[in-house]
This record gives structure tokens, C-alpha cells and sequence, in this order.
């Protein structure tokens, strides 16, 4: 097999054919493949003599180092490695917080998969409790005990004894009693065996929230830093946590200055003490490093932030740095794998990758080594070495830190989900948010239920909702209120109550009030009056194309051959702006929830069911009223004329996409009508036949012109499940299937969604209600284009329609091109932004209007007003530009704020969405039992690899096994008979 560009032959030199493969780490690592060699001798002993000096010039305890490293070099025979890798040792061990949080987060990760309540050793900012400190003590001692076992030295260990007598005489810390394991720990002096530590030391959340609670129940809290400052109880005031906000003058006048930027906050679901926001010239962005450096702001919120000093900069991975950094792995914001992951191919036929073995019996001090080395992160290394200060190294590759220094908006809810912790010798509770994102909370026992003083262990499993009220700047721990018990984990309905919360949905019933605002006198029947107003189109055969349990029907279409033998096509969209009038209760409602919310087992709908499913869904056989455009368009899909207006319609008939797709994929043969739905009698099965199939040849020549012009479009997989009818649990799952005839209702939609942004743009320049989709981002894509580079793949990034030709190009034609699809097309994904409403009079330079996906400059929604706000805005837009509607009584200010909430909850919307479908494919997993399924590698980083489920669409992240601190999995790709140039990295396993 061809080597891929960029493999690691170039950085192991020539390899004898029967030499081992050596596996790829870090740099240091890597030099471990020579450490016989004389070069390798001298870097080491170079390397000893360096920290030695340096270690003069430290406190004692580097003094006592140096004592031990000149002991090892003179009496103990050993070679130098042995005293590096006592060094790199307690280096480390001067990480262990940050380990610990990375390894907490991961535990957690796992926990929640199984419906287990979160531990509350571990803060949201990485605080942990008294039962920690025993951790802390615990790497002390085997410290220690590995210097005394290398040295030999009774002096050594006699002094040992004689500091752990000192540390017992000292007095204790109050609020600080010993826990169970700090008591075993210092009545055995210190930890003999790696195993006993391992056993007492708490592996999981649970275990850790076990040992984090003392005998008589206190706790200490830690901050995150490397600095710690303990939040000490007791008297005097406590020590502030985070910095005071800044005024609003300051902050005004710094925005001015250009001194501070501001943008939404993103905080890394995965990897809690990372957050981030937008740099404003689209460059990478702003990060931002611990709690203490969001000061108090919670995910989403705007956020005002001042730049740190370039020597506090973050240094960003080289091409070897990204196979290291376990602290990396998180790849929420990075594309693709990262550059320095190589595979080595040992065969024609077979690539292996990280294979070792975990039952060696010899392992040398320099594997020792390479084992120390591993696990440092990339701070700790930074720390020892010059050459990654940010200082010497070039500006492309840093990462510029930042801090909040205020809170322009807070769009949060500041509402989450989570479970109670009982606290003994409290009057509060401890709240542990689900979304690690959001802090532990303290809420009064008056709130909890009345027997959880006296039966907490009876709500362990048990999801409440809490409200954040305050969260003092001197505290790690904020402040809130228990609003709702809502079930047990693991069941759908109180994890899905619990998702509609954490994302804000609003899901309660509509007031009186509300329903006020809709038709009393039912059946609602047209006015003759409103009949004058409108083009009546009751007599054309119009028909709606949707899934076959959709309910809100807000879309229909229609085709007629005229004797010219051009075709008549029109889109009618419901008209639900004039049922929901400009300042009403109903206008109110609708404008704050913005859109309807698609779970997998219901919907939250934007409006109240009589208006969705009733007065504005286009049922067959029943007057309604639209909003209409109807085009002359040529055979070949030219557009010769366009009508916009108010009518009124009657569908003859509910089509499904499947009835659809069968009349495309026979054109020539009649459905037999007992397999449609009820049709009206004056427009017999072959006239809608012949209309659908008419429409889909226009949709296709559509479709050819829109891709031929330069637009894009990135196919993902979706899951769809089937439920119980009953139950309600899903009894299977498939990947949902996007036919021709989804294609044909697409290419309308957008078609009339366009020509209505011009409409409405020629119209009201100043306050015309647009939707925008940026470029992807720059540095992303850039990254992205590095790695494609290296793995031999061409795709032109240049513009949103070289990217779909060459995605398209690239894919080959062998049996795993559909999947290499799918991963490729999630890779170009990630770098793009997502797409916007906004207010042209107040972005107002056309050239930031314009679609990249769609490559066109102007487009809106028009077609989905029961379900989203924004169009019924555009509705109304459109309206006053037709003179068929009363002048919209906005201002662009506050069309560009309604556009915004907009954005948030679309946002929101689709994650919800996302989350429900994991729930159910969880609980189907679970019930079900193990599912196998072929994948497709997307990325491999150091002791991990990120997996494409082809069956299930769903992308996971496998981590290898660890024994001994070595990775302990065998991970082998079986490459495909052919595979096409350039893709011979991408093979399923």
C-alpha cells in the first residue's frame, strides 16, 4: 500500500523490514526509538546538568532533588534516564489537578450514560472536597516512596518518617477534619504498593463522592487553578474568587477604544473549564481558560472580554503536540483529526496503529519514561521548556487568552437539571447540575422534599429543576432555588422534561388570554368579505406533500400544463399572519417561543393547536387560507413571470412523501387510488399523478442550475426511530431516507423563499427580515485543508461550489465511497458557521448578505409559519408590500432583536432535538442490548479515536484501554480491495 503524505516515515527514519513498528507519540517519545545511540546519551546527560543548575536556584525541595539525581548518577549505577524520569515524576505530579479534572469529566461522560447521579467531589470549576485532599497526600507519599526505593537510603526514608511526625504535630485546619483515607494514609507513612493506591483512591464519581464527604460531613472547596485558593469557612471575610465586574461606563468606553471585545460565550460541553468566543475578524477564537476567567457567565451568554498579556497566550498544537495532549482530545473546536495523527502501514493489506502489549515483564527506565513523558499535558511540559513559552514562540501559533470583565446580556435560563446531595451538617442542599457547563448549587432544605433530610439516599436517582438566584463573587458554589422534582433518571419523560428545561423551551399550556386571540365561533368558516380580498384558487388542484404523520400542514403546491407548454407552478404557504395579529397575546406568546420544537415522540408547537392543526393547516378538502407565489416557468425551469398575493385554496389531497416517491419512480403507472388517501372527486388520481411527476422534472432542472451556479449542500445522516403505540419506547431505528420526492418540496420552498427575500428587500431596504449564511471560518478551514493535504485529499475550499464538486469528486467509486461520504461531508461541516436572521438596515452592506451554502444574495423564510416566528414576520412584510396588510409596526432595531431570538432559539431547537434522539437511541440500546455496526475511522488521536457508526449515523469517541499507564488495545484497519487515490487513510474496521 502507497504511504499516505505525511506519514511517519519522514520523523523514524529507514526501518529495517522486520523491525517492530514503533508507535506514535510525542516528540519525546519518539526519541526513545534511539536512546542507545550516543546522541540520545548526551541530549540526556545535557538535559540532567541543565535541571540540576536550575534546581540550585530553587527552594530545598529542588536542592533535595538535586541530592537524589547526584546519589543515582554516582552510587546507584543507574543510568541518567533514571533521574530524568524521577524529575518528569514530580513534575507531574504537579498536574495532578489538572488530571484529575479531565479524568472526573470523562467519568461523568460514562456515569450519565448509565442514568447514575453526577459526583459532587468535583465541582463545575474542578473544586473538589475534603476527601481530595487524601488524593493530594496520596501523590505525595508515593513520591516519596519512589525516591526512598531508588535511593536506598535509610537516611532518606528515616527523614521521611521524621517529616510525616512534624506534619502530625502541626494543628489542623478547621472545617478540615480527615477523612477515612487520609487517616489510612498517614498511619501507613506512605503508599508501598501502585495497586493499594489505585484501590483507595476513588476511581468514579460515586466512589469519589463517598470519599470526598468526611466523617462529620464538611467539606473544603478548591479552585481550579495551580495556584489553589481555598475558599476557607471560618471566620474573617472570605477570599474573592472572581474578579469585580467592570461598569457599564468602563465597558462602553473600552468597546470605543477597541481595548475589549464582545460576543456570545461558548463553553466546551466536553471539557468544562475551556470556554471561547468569536474573534471579531473571523480569525480563531478568543479562549478562555478556567472558571474563574468566565467570571460568573454562563453558556450563551454575551459577554464583554479584555485580552490577557501575549506571554499568557496558549500555545497551540504543532503537528506533534496533536498526538500527545490528552487535554486536546475534546475536538469541539478543531476540524477533523489532528495534523501530527499518522498511521504506519506494515503491509499492503493491514494498517495497525497503537498496539502494545500490557503483560511485559521487563520494562526499562526508558520506557518508564516514555510513560511519564505521555502523560503530561502540554502546560506541565511548557512549564520546564523554554522553546513552548509563548515568547519564543510565532504569533500563528498562539491562541489569544482572555477574561470576562462583564455581562452585556445573559440569554441563559440559568435553570438546569441535576440531582441533590444531602449535606449533614448544612441548612442547604448541594444541586449537581447534569450540564457541567453550569455550576453546583447551594439551594435551602426548605425547598427539598420533606423526608430528604431524613431519606436522601431515596432521591439518588431522582432529576429535580433548580434555578440559579445568586452566585456571590466569592464563592465557587452559587446560589438558587429547587423549582420541581421531575422523575427518575434514565426514563424518557422526566430526561426529556429535563432537556426542554436546561435549553429553555417553553412547553406549558397557553393561557386564556391566549386562547381568547383565536375564532370562538367554531367551525370557523371565510368571510365573504376576506373572499374579496383574495385570489380564489379553490378550483386549481393543489396538493401538500408531507411526512405521513405530520399534523401542522403549512405548504402545498400545485402544476398545470398551459397550452404554450409552459407550466403554471405555484407555492401556497399558510396564511397565519392573519390569525396572529401585530401586539396580541397570541403575537406575544409566538414571538417568544420563535419556533416549534421537534422531539422525537412530540412536538412543542409554537402556536396552540387550533390555529397548527386546525385553522391554518392546509387539510385536504377544506377552504383555507394562503399566501401565494405562482411562477411561469419554461420546461427546462426558466422563470418567465412571478405573482405574489393573498388567496385561498382547497387541497384535493394529503400526499405523503412515499405516495410522491412512488408516482416519480413510475411515471407512466397509476397508483391505484384505494392505496391514496381520500381524494377530492374533481381532480381524479391522474391529474395529481401527472402533476407530480411535471413538478419533479422542473425541481431537477431547478436543482442541475443551482449546483451548476455554485451552491452547496452537506448531506448528514439522520436517525429516525419507530415507536409503540402504546408505550410510547422505540421498538427500532433506521437512518432516514432523502428521496427525490423530499428534493422536488425542497427545491420549491427555496425557490419561493428567494424570490420573496427580493420582494421584500426591494421593498422595505431598511427593515426586510433576511437570512444569512457566513463563510465557514478561516482558521477552521485552514486546519481542515492541512489535514486533507496530508491525507492525499483534493478538495477546493475556494468556494461553496468547488467544495461540492470536488466532495463529489473525491468520493470513488468502490464499495465504501457511501461512507467515506458520510465522514467526509462531517469533516466539512464543522468549519461552517451557522445561518442567521438578521435586519438589512442595521448589517447593511449587501456583500454580508448573501448566502455561502445556497450562493445567492438574498434569501428569507416565508414557507413554515406555523412553526416559525420569522416568517410570520416576513408575512407580514410582504403583505405591506403588496398593500394587502396594515404597515408593519416595527422599527429595524427591533427587527434585528426579534431576529436574534431568533437565532437563539433555532439554535436551541435543533439541540434539543439532537439530545432527544440520543435519549432514545440510549434507552433503545439498552433495551435492545449490544448493537454491531460497520464504522468508519474520522480521526485517531493519542489514546483514542473518533468513529463514524454507519448503521446509526452517530459519531462516537472510542478511548483505548490503560494498564499500567501504556494503552492496551490493538486497533487494526482492514483496507477495502480498492481504494481510489488519495483515500486510503479512511478504512471501516
Amino acid at each position: 500500500m502507497t504511504q499516505p503524505k505525511g506519514s511517519s516515515q519522514s520523523r523514524e527514519g529507514k526501518r529495517a523490514p522486520n523491525q517492530p513498528v514503533m508507535s506514535q507519540k510525542d516528540a519525546y517519545a519518539r526519541l526513545l526509538s534511539q536512546h542507545h545511540s550516543g546522541k540520545f546519551r548526551s541530549y540526556l546527560d545535557q538535559f540532567v546538568q541543565e535541571q540540576q543548575l536550575q534546581a540550585e536556584r530553587n527552594s530545598s525541595g529542588g536542592a533535595e532533588l538535586d541530592g537524589i539525581c547526584v546519589k543515582r548518577n554516582q552510587g546507584g549505577g543507574k543510568e541518567p534516564e533514571s533521574c530524568l524520569s524521577l524529575y518528569m515524576e514530580k513534575l507531574n505530579e504537579r498536574a495532578v489537578s489538572v488530571t484529575e479534572a479531565s479524568g472526573l469529566k470523562q467519568g461523568w461522560i460514562a456515569q450519565r450514560q448509565h442514568n447514575k447521579r453526577r459526583g459532587t467531589s468535583a465541582s463545575q470549576d474542578g473544586d473538589v472536597e475534603s476527601g481530595e485532599e487524601g488524593h493530594v497526600r496520596h501523590a505525595n507519599a508515593r513520591q516519596q516512596e519512589k525516591q526512598l526505593k531508588g535511593t536506598g537510603s535509610k537516611a532518606s526514608m528515616a527523614e521521611m518518617q521524621s517529616n510525616q511526625q512534624q506534619n502530625k504535630k502541626k494543628p489542623k485546619k478547621k472545617n478540615t477534619p480527615k477523612s477515612k483515607m487520609e487517616a489510612k494514609l498517614d498511619g501507613s507513612g506512605c503508599a508501598r504498593d501502585n495497586g493499594i493506591i489505585g484501590r483507595m483512591v476513588p476511581k468514579s464519581h460515586h466512589e469519589k463522592a463517598k470519599a470526598a464527604q468526611s466523617q462529620d460531613g464538611t467539606s473544603v472547596s478548591l479552585t481550579p487553578d495551580k495556584n489553589k485558593s481555598r475558599n476557607k469557612g471560618g471566620k474573617g471575610k472570605k477570599k474573592q474568587v472572581f474578579e469585580a465586574y467592570m461598569s457599564s461606563e468602563e465597558v462602553s468606553a473600552g468597546l470605543k477604544r477597541g481595548e475589549l471585545i464582545q460576543g456570545p460565550l461558548r463553553i466546551n460541553p466536553k471539557k468544562y473549564h475551556e470556554a471561547f468566543i468569536p474573534s471579531p475578524d473571523g480569525t480563531r477564537d478568543l479562549f478562555l481558560d478556567g472558571v474563574a476567567a468566565r467570571n460568573r457567565a454562563l453558556n450563551g451568554d454575551i459577554v464583554v472580554v479584555k485580552v490577557l498579556p501575549r506571554d499568557q497566550w496558549k500555545v497551540m498544537k504543532s503537528d506533534t503536540d496533536g498526538e500527545g495532549s490528552s487535554e486536546q482530545e475534546s475536538g469541539t473546536d478543531r476540524a477533523g483529526a489532528p495534523a501530527g495523527s499518522k498511521v504506519t502501514c506494515s503491509s499492503a493489506d493491514v494498517i495497525v496503529e497503537a498496539q502494545y502489549s500490557d503483560g511485559e515483564e521487563e520494562q526499562t527506565h526508558t520506557d518508564a519514561l516514555a510513560t511519564r513523558v505521555e502523560k503530561m499535558n502540554i502546560k506541565t511540559l511548557g512549564s520546564t521548556s523554554n522553546f513552548l513559552e509563548p515568547q519564543n514562540v510565532a504569533d500563528k501559533f498562539l491562541q489569544r487568552t482572555a477574561k470576562v470583565v462583564y455581562i452585556m446580556e445573559q440569554k441563559h435560563s440559568r435553570a438546569a437539571t441535576g440531582f441533590l446531595r444531602f449535606l449533614s451538617d448544612k441548612n442547604f442542599a448541594m444541586f449537581s447540575p447534569m450540564d457541567h457547563r453550569v455550576p453546583r448549587v447551594n439551594v435551602p432544605l426548605a425547598d427539598c422534599p420533606e423526608d430528604f433530610p431524613t431519606r436522601p439516599g431515596d432521591y439518588t436517582n431522582t432529576l429535580f429543576v433548580c434555578r440559579i438566584t445568586d452566585w456571590p463573587d466569592d464563592s465557587t458554589f452559587a446560589e438558587g432555588q429547587l423549582l420541581k422534582s421531575l422523575g427518575m433518571a434514565g426514563e424518557i419523560e422526566p430526561e426529556t422534561e429535563g432537556i426542554l428545561t436546561d435549553y429553555d423551551v417553553d412547553f406549558s399550556d397557553f393561557s386564556d388570554e391566549v386562547l381568547q386571540c383565536l375564532p370562538q365561533d367554531l367551525p370557523w368558516i371565510i368571510s365573504p368579505e376576506e373572499l374579496l380580498k383574495r385570489r380564489d384558487l379553490r378550483e386549481e388542484c393543489i396538493f401538500t406533500i408531507d411526512p405521513s404523520t405530520a399534523r401542522d400542514l403549512d405548504d402545498a403546491l400545485s402544476c398545470r400544463l398551459l397550452p404554450d407548454g409552459n407550466f403554471e407552478v405555484g407555492v401556497h404557504i399558510a396564511d397565519v399572519s392573519y390569525f396572529v395579529q401585530e401586539g396580541s397575546a397570541l403575537d406575544l406568546i409566538a414571538s417568544r417561543r420563535a419556533t416549534s420544537v421537534y422531539l422525537v415522540q412530540k412536538v412543542i408547537p409554537m402556536l396552540p393547536r387550533l390555529l397548527c392543526e386546525e385553522l391554518c393547516s392546509l387539510n385536504p378538502m377544506t377552504d383555507r387560507l394562503t399566501f401565494s407565489v405562482i411562477w411561469k416557468l419554461t420546461p427546462e425551469g426558466k422563470i418567465l413571470s412571478e405573482w405574489f398575493g393573498r388567496s385561498m385554496i382547497r387541497s384535493c389531497v394529503k400526499l405523503s412523501y412515499d405516495h410522491a416517491q412512488s408516482m416519480i419512480d413510475s411515471p407512466d403507472t397509476l397508483l391505484d387510488p384505494k392505496v391514496l388517501p381520500p381524494c377530492d372527486p374533481k381532480h381524479p388520481v391522474d391529474e395529481i399523478h401527472r402533476a407530480v411527476v411535471d413538478l419533479h422534472r422542473l425541481a431537477q432542472k431547478l436543482r442541475a442550475q443551482r449546483f451548476q451556479g455554485g451552491a452547496l449542500r452537506l448531506d448528514q445522516l439522520k436517525l429516525a426511530f419507530t415507536l409503540d403505540r402504546e408505550t410510547g419506547m422505540p421498538q427500532g431505528c433506521y437512518i432516514y431516507q432523502y428521496r427525490d420526492s423530499n428534493k422536488l418540496v425542497e427545491e420549491f420552498m427555496l425557490l419561493a423563499n428567494m424570490a420573496v427575500a427580493h420582494q421584500v428587500y426591494r421593498s422595505f431596504p431598511q427593515q426586510a427580515l433576511l437570512r444569512r449564511h457566513p463563510p465557514p471560518q478561516a482558521k477552521l478551514v485552514d486546519d481542515l485543508m492541512e489535514f486533507c493535504d496530508q491525507m492525499g485529499l483534493n478538495l477546493d475550499f475556494s468556494s461553496a461550489g468547488a467544495l461540492h464538486r470536488s466532495l463529489h469528486e473525491t468520493l470513488g467509486m468502490d464499495e465504501y465511497s457511501s461512507a467515506r461520504k458520510e465522514v467526509l461531508t462531517h469533516m466539512c461541516s464543522r468549519p461552517m458557521q451557522m445561518a442567521v436572521y438578521y435586519c438589512t438596515g442595521v448589517l447593511k452592506e449587501e456583500a454580508l448578505f448573501r448566502h455561502y451554502a445556497l450562493n445567492v444574495p438574498f434569501y428569507t423564510h416565508f414557507t413554515s409559519p406555523i412553526r416559525r416566528y420569522a416568517d410570520v414576520l416576513v408575512h407580514r412584510l410582504l403583505a405591506t408590500s403588496l398593500a394587502c396588510g396594515p404597515h408593519l409596526g416595527l422599527e429595524s432595531d427591533d427587527i434585528q432583536k426579534q431576529a436574534s431570538h431568533c437565532n437563539d432559539k433555532k439554535t436551541a431547537s435543533k439541540r434539543v432535538q439532537e439530545l432527544s434522539c440520543e435519549l432514545f437511541f440510549s434507552v433503545f440500546v439498552k433495551e435492545c442490548g449490544p448493537l454491531e455496526s460497520e464504522a468508519m475511522v474520522m480521526g485517531v488521536l493519542d489514546q483514542s479515536f473518533d468513529v463514524l457508526v454507519l448503521r446509526y449515523g452517530v459519531q462516537k469517541r472510542i478511548y483505548c484501554n490503560v494498564s499500567g499507564g501504556t494503552c492496551a488495545t490493538a486497533v487494526t484497519w482492514v483496507a477495502p480491495p480498492f481504494s481510489p487515490p488519495g483515500c486510503t487513510p479512511y478504512h471501516p474496521f
